[in-house]
């Protein structure tokens, strides 16, 4: 992480080591190992040798990333409460925490605590004047056009996701789901974006990264898992630009008058508008008004007219029809806005 320029990095990804207290608990009666990393490296027997290696490299990582970038660490009960404590103390914002629920969870064998069922992500801003990316439309769509909510229920990696070594048994105990990091990079990067994740292992962050249009570095020192990692990320092929990019939200839309697409002739005069179920229309006038009846007003105020509301978003209320299909007046916005990604790059 030292040998990397300051501020080069947009989004990080970290499932750094756990602190495992006592690995019995991961182990079946028979001793075999259920879950859980397995490596000296990550059991510190002395939590002040833990603390000092999570500040150090959480002091690159806020070294790295750009003013306006975003942090995700991931952990369990074993660190992820050391996690947060040191990454508000050397001045990450957090934003949220993710409670990762797993779909279809290691059972505790012995029988003396509860199933350990989820995981809590962080994520957290450079500074609190971070004007970090959020893809909250991006994620509202991904979710059944609802509201992205907290706790995100997604399965383990299993089957053919899972990497195998040569004799066909996993290769790293704790391997991250593609669909955990792809709802990771699709809330808080853009197209283009530099990805870091500074425990890589087997590269599920860069295979995804790359696979959705975004730039990674992955830090690994464990061979095996770098040479999987770098089949694993040669295979995958990436979007093309214009399709890596996600639905905008609306504050990030052009504002841009009604009366434009009439006079640009996207939607020219005369157009007839409906709302959702057909009962009720207007006709689009030159100056961008509606007319309907013997009333005229703007897009907002003909709906709230008649409706009978005290307001209305008129983006969202009146739709037209093209190629048979009928569509709201809010995906010119969106049109235009995709254009404007297309010529700024």
């Amino acid at each position: 992480m030292r040998s990397l320029p300051s501020s080069s990095i947009d989004c990080i990804f970290a499932d750094p080591p756990y602190n495992l207290q006592l690995r019995g608990e991961l182990r079946r009666p028979d001793e075999t190992v259920v879950d859980g990393v397995d490596d000296d490296w990550d059991k510190f027997t002395d939590y002040s040798a833990y603390d000092r290696f999570t500040r150090d490299w959480l002091a690159e990582a806020r070294r790295l990333l750009t003013h306006d970038g975003t942090i995700w660490a991931i952990g369990s009960y074993h660190n992820v409460f050391r996690l947060g404590a040191i990454m508000q103390e050397l001045g990450f914002w957090i934003l949220n925490d993710i409670v990762w629920r797993k779909a279809n969870p290691m059972p505790n064998f012995r029988g003396r605590r509860f199933t350990n069922a989820h995981e809590t992500m962080i994520w957290a801003a450079r500074g609190p004047d971070s004007k970090y990316c959020f893809n909250y439309q991006a994620m509202k769509t991904l979710n059944d056009d609802v509201q992205m909510r907290s706790d995100w229920y997604l399965p383990l990696c299993t089957g053919n996701e899972r990497v195998k070594n040569v004799h066909g048994l996993k290769l790293h105990p704790t391997q991250k789901p593609e669909s955990l990091l792809h709802r990771v990079l699709i809330a808080s990067t853009r197209s283009g974006d530099v990805v870091l994740d500074p425990f890589s292992g087997t590269g599920t962050t860069a295979a995804v990264a790359k696979r959705l249009g975004r730039h990674f570095v992955g830090i690994e020192r464990h061979p095996d898992y770098v040479e999987a990692s770098r089949l694993r990320v040669e295979a995958e092929q990436p979007l093309s630009e214009e399709h890596a990019a996600v639905t905008p939200a609306k504050r990030e839309m052009p504002r841009i008058p009604f009366g434009t697409f009439v006079e640009q002739g996207m939607l020219p005069a005369g157009t007839e508008l409906f709302d959702r179920q057909r009962r009720l229309r207007a006709v689009v006038s030159p100056d961008g008004s509606l007319v309907s009846g013997g009333q005229r007003g703007s897009i907002h105020k003909m709906g709230a007219q008649l409706t009978g509301a005290p307001s209305c978003n008129g983006w969202t209320f009146w739709y037209f029809e093209r190629n048979g299909e009928l569509l709201p007046l809010d995906i010119l916005r969106t049109e235009s806005s995709q254009t404007k990604l297309r010529n700024a790059g």
